[in-house]
């Protein structure tokens, strides 16, 4: 009964200066707009070039777990022009290969030998903390990525998690996510993610 009154006694001085529930910034709102921003949201891009590729990109570690998923194989071949030094390889998609790209992307893909195939979203995981000064804080959150598809499982195995922190500001309306680069004054969300450290 005492926690309900109090709980009244709050809500009614909130209505009286006008609050909303984003003025308070809690673990919970700043999990709201970090997974809820669009910047968060996006989906990890993988690009898949077929046909001639320098030996660099040949053993990199994503088409290396393609060769050993089976999906794709590479036979040596004399480089292009724009390809750069050999050796060089002249890369297919195995039937293997074909099936499990098949829906993945549209199908002008194969005539034009570059496949970009949506492979895994980020899962917020917590809020680790919030350091808050005036109008602005600097908010600690755990993340991973989360496979859209067998491709995206084959290269985001095992669960990795990254540390970030993002830069909040308090407006007229209520706390507000930073998003974007920002050159002053807190971490947009993009450079957060994109500075994003491995869990230890």
């Amino acid at each position: 009964m005492r926690k309900r009154r109090i709980s009244l006694i709050l809500a009614s001085l909130c209505f009286a200066v006008a609050c909303s529930p984003r003025d308070f910034l809690t673990r919970r709102l700043a999990a709201d707009l970090i997974a809820g921003s669009d910047t968060f949201k996006v989906a990890q891009q993988f690009d898949l070039r077929t046909g001639i590729v320098s030996n660099q990109q040949y053993l990199s570690p994503e088409y290396l777990v393609l060769q050993r998923h089976g999906w794709i194989t590479g036979s040596n071949s004399a480089c292009g022009p724009t390809v750069g030094a050999p050796p060089c390889w002249d890369v297919t998609l195995t039937p293997l290969g074909i099936e499990t790209l098949r829906g993945l992307t549209p199908n002008s893909a194969a005539a034009s030998n570059y496949f970009s195939v949506p492979v895994a979203r980020r899962q917020l995981l917590a809020v680790t903390g919030i350091s808050k000064s005036d109008d602005v804080a600097d908010v600690d959150f755990q993340w991973k990525w989360m496979p859209l598809n067998e491709i995206g499982a084959a290269l985001y195995a095992g669960g990795v998690k990254y540390n970030s922190t993002v830069g909040l500001r308090r407006y007229d309306d209520g706390w507000r996510l930073l998003e974007g680069k920002i050159s002053k004054g807190g971490q947009g969300l993009e450079d957060a993610l994109n500075n994003a450290e491995a869990a230890q």
